[in-house]
């Protein structure tokens, strides 16, 4: 059947078609294809040709498969809108395409049901490993996909139940740095906001707060901690409800970027941005063009990414070594708003 023939389905062209077009054998065409230097170069002018021609593409499926391989991983992270997720996309997807591997990707939401779905769908397409920001408490149906040779690496959080690698931040420690410095300013009412205790992210950067308090000889109060402010509507109407109580916080750690976006926004609102101190957990975009700048306990998203990759590509290329963690500092960017001392906001 002629290629495009009105009223029939379309068919992709195929090395069949190259070969017949060009006047050459189906094995010369292969060899072309697969960038074989011997063939005569006239011929292989002809069949660059009729490839162009016919719109012929080769099948990289097809070859991978060859191999035992795809060329594609997966990547499930919590929202893909996320500046954080974001930067992990791409930092993950750069390391892929400079291996010529195709990186698909899809968005959890802090569903556990949402992850394995997903998760289950990229591995029946044959993806050859997968990065996870996971949100299941619970890895082991990964368990037989592991052992018939899907290669894993977890982000951000460690997996449950599952003996795989990950790359994760130091989110304790980070959280102490952050209650430290706004303690140095001589703040003593430190408000938390943080996100879900079920996020074992969460549970670490709580720890640390209450730990940085506990070593100041400070009672956590648990008026000013609010754990379910995951999103900035959330953010905001904890701040607005903390900093209207008779004794209000003097300062605010916010656990994750969209709170402290949220609190900001919630500052503004009171006209107390330049009275109440605050240090957010995670970067943002424009968090310097504010006034006060937000100070921020900053993941380095791209190292982690880039040693995600690594970790994955050298298990793909044969690393049998035991699976391990690795943990990546974070690093105070001090803008304004968290050097906002409890005596300088008694003057203003």
């Amino acid at each position: 059947m002629p290629l495009g023939e009105p009223g029939q389905p379309a068919t992709r062209p195929t090395m069949r078609d190259v070969a017949a077009l060009a006047g050459v054998a189906l094995k010369t065409v292969s060899r072309v294809i697969n960038g074989v230097s011997t063939v005569d170069p006239e011929m292989a002018a002809r069949v660059r040709a009729a490839a162009d021609k016919l719109g012929y593409r080769p099948n990289l499926t097809a070859n991978h498969l060859r191999q035992g391989r795809t060329a594609t991983i997966g990547m499930l992270v919590e929202d893909a809108a996320n500046p954080f997720s974001a930067v992990l996309l791409r930092t993950v997807e750069d390391a892929a395409r400079a291996r010529g591997i195709l990186a698909l990707f899809g968005s959890l939401d802090e569903d556990s049901t949402r992850e394995r779905n997903l998760a289950t769908a990229l591995i029946d397409r044959r993806v050859d490993g997968l990065v996870i920001v996971p949100a299941s408490r619970d890895h082991s149906y990964l368990l037989k996909e592991r052992q018939a040779g899907t290669h894993l690496v977890f982000v951000d959080r460690e997996p449950k139940l599952l003996d795989a690698d990950a790359v994760v931040a130091d989110n304790r420690q980070g959280a102490i740095t952050a209650t430290e410095h706004l303690l140095a300013g001589g703040h003593r009412r430190i408000a938390y906001l943080g996100d879900r205790l079920s996020i074992p992210t969460a549970v670490q950067r709580f720890d640390g707060y209450r730990h940085a308090l506990e070593f100041a000889r400070i009672a956590v109060d648990d008026q000013i901690v609010w754990h379910e402010a995951s999103t900035v509507e959330a953010a905001i109407e904890a701040t607005e409800h903390m900093l209207r109580l008779p004794d209000p916080p003097t300062a605010l750690f916010t656990g994750q970027n969209l709170i402290t976006i949220g609190a900001s926004r919630a500052l503004r609102a009171l006209d107390l941005q330049d009275s109440v101190a605050m240090v957010g957990f995670d970067d943002f975009p424009l968090a310097d063009m504010l006034r006060p700048g937000v100070s921020v306990i900053a993941q380095d998203v791209e190292a982690i990414g880039a040693l995600a990759a690594e970790i994955l590509f050298r298990r793909l290329d044969g690393d049998d070594s035991p699976t391990s963690t690795r943990v990546v500092p974070t690093r105070l960017i001090a803008r304004g708003s968290g050097e906002i001392t409890l005596e300088a906001a008694a003057r203003g």
